[in-house]
């Protein structure tokens, strides 16, 4: 079989690797770090562990799958995947505040009815049966299949708007996220617990159109899990996995650029000048200039790798004196009174006076030298390293702050309880993983003409192929998998390939 180059270690490139080596291939992965896994890292210290990235996962359908496909030993044999109930809690800016269930659709109605009032659950309820409906018409298309050449037919929202008629004036449909909040759900507790799900997957509410209600159905539809011993653990399951079906990896090996042959791919040269020859190879990064010299990956009309609209990740890691309360609630979501302003800052380059802030409290031995202290992680989304200078050390102290002073309604004495702070902001993660400004890649969505898609797995550069969150179906843990399941399906089945029946 095919001898193939991976570039990057993150979760699309190993889950497409993994897939790859099963169907007999010869597989190599050269990662320009020290470990694997992209942006699900781990911070260590003292007997506390932190996440660094994403701190739940959704449609764990997906990981099942792959390790299903490439072994015998089923995901549950590798980690330990435990379902967070509540799924979350929400404290909004006028002090009321909800737990939501997990997986629950009639829990969430009842206790977004109590909590709130006004038939709030039943607005809420109302606005899932319509984002099911999205679902339904765009699930496949959108995150199952390679982009289609025809694109254009996800340029259209599948998001079923209600119509509200006006006298003398034209019938009026919600088209964004925030006209969602403002137009269909009319309570701004319910628009901002919208925006919030917009805002943790990098996406502004203003601007996102109304098929991201697609998140908040996943969410509330699949549930959120939690894999024992932190995320990290999940990353670790599938670099074993790759060795297991003998895939090669090759440390602090930096690509500088993919070498072409006869008009296709044909390895890869490093940043020492060793060239590795290739009859695939598999991109899982962000495309850079000179990646292909004298080759354009798209022509006129593709979906091109999107440049613009990223936001970044702050993490303040705390390390806790005293116990985890048994009601402790593992998520914990602290909105603020003016997300407006928020979302003009974030996506504005500037730092947010009163982010949305989330408040993670998991409920693992293993984030924690004893039962006597706490690990928690706060995470804010943020602009990006470059409009921000995020390596301004009186600037993380501030914010750092700021996140710890929305997360006290969280945390009943928090500060009393500090025994240490640490900070991760998007300069780090552009120091680790490389991506531009410490960028966190979008979901795909479909709507607004296609300007939420990414780019397709196959290039115009036959050979070359790209996975992880810079191309289809876009950034998020599930959507990553998926991304490996699609390029390792165009490799193995060739041009006819459509996707997982």
């Amino acid at each position: 079989m095919a001898r193939i180059a991976v570039i990057g270690a993150g979760m699309g490139a190993m889950a497409a690797a993994a897939r790859l080596a099963v169907a007999g291939h010869r597989v190599t992965v050269y990662e320009r770090s020290d470990t694997y896994g992209g942006s699900l890292g781990q911070h260590a210290e003292e007997g506390f562990a932190f996440d660094t990235g994403p701190g739940l996962l959704h449609l764990p359908a997906v990981y099942r799958d792959l390790f299903v496909k490439t072994g015998k030993e089923p995901l549950e044999r590798c980690v330990t995947p435990t379902q967070v109930d509540p799924a979350s809690r929400h404290v909004f800016a006028d002090g009321t505040s909800v737990s939501l269930p997990n997986a629950s659709r009639a829990g969430t109605v009842a206790a977004l009815d109590t909590a709130l009032g006004g038939g709030a659950g039943t607005k809420w309820g109302a606005f899932l049966d319509r984002a099911r409906d999205a679902w339904d018409r765009s699930r496949r298309p959108l995150l199952e299949e390679p982009l289609r050449p025809d694109w254009q037919v996800l340029g259209r929202d599948p998001y079923p708007a209600e119509e509200r008629r006006r006298l003398l004036r034209p019938v009026r449909r919600a088209g964004t996220v925030a006209e969602i909040g403002a137009w269909e759900l009319a309570d701004p507790r319910l628009a901002a617990l919208l925006d919030g799900y917009a805002l943790a997957y990098g996406l502004d509410p203003l601007g996102a159109p109304a098929s991201a209600a697609l998140l908040p159905y996943m969410e509330e539809t699949f549930g959120s899990w939690y894999v024992m011993g932190g995320m990290r653990a999940l990353a670790r399951a599938v670099y074993e996995r790759c060795m297991a079906r003998k895939v090669e990896f090759v440390f602090g090996a930096e690509v500088a650029r993919v070498v072409g042959k006869d008009g296709r791919a044909a390895g890869v040269e490093l940043a020492d000048g060793t060239v590795a020859e290739a009859a695939h190879v598999v991109l899982g990064a962000r495309p850079w200039p000179g990646l292909v010299p004298g080759q354009e990956l798209w022509a006129d009309g593709d979906v091109t790798a999107r440049a613009d609209g990223a936001s970044g990740r702050f993490v303040v890691m705390l390390s806790l004196r005293g116990g985890r309360p048994a009601d402790a609630v593992h998520r914990t979501v602290v909105h603020p009174a003016d997300g407006a302003a928020e979302r003009e800052a974030v996506f504005g380059g500037r730092t947010a006076a009163h982010p949305t802030v989330t408040v993670l409290r998991p409920d693992d031995p293993s984030t924690r030298p004893d039962a006597e202290h706490e690990a928690v992680t706060l995470m804010a989304t943020v602009a990006p390293h470059g409009p921000v200078d995020w390596t301004d050390e009186a600037l993380r102290a501030r914010y750092a702050d700021t996140l710890i002073d929305a997360a006290a309604v969280a945390v009943p004495g928090l500060r009393e309880r500090l025994l240490r702070t640490r900070v991760r902001t998007p300069a780090e993660t552009a120091a680790d993983t490389g991506a531009e400004g410490g960028a966190v890649p979008p979901p795909a969505l479909a709507g607004a003409g296609g300007a939420f898609l990414h780019a397709a797995n196959r290039t115009r550069l036959p050979g070359l192929l790209l996975a992880g969150g810079w191309s289809h179906p876009g950034g998020g843990l599930a959507h990553a998998g998926m991304s490996g399941a699609l390029v390792a399906g165009t490799v193995v089945e060739g041009e006819g390939f459509r996707g997982s029946q």
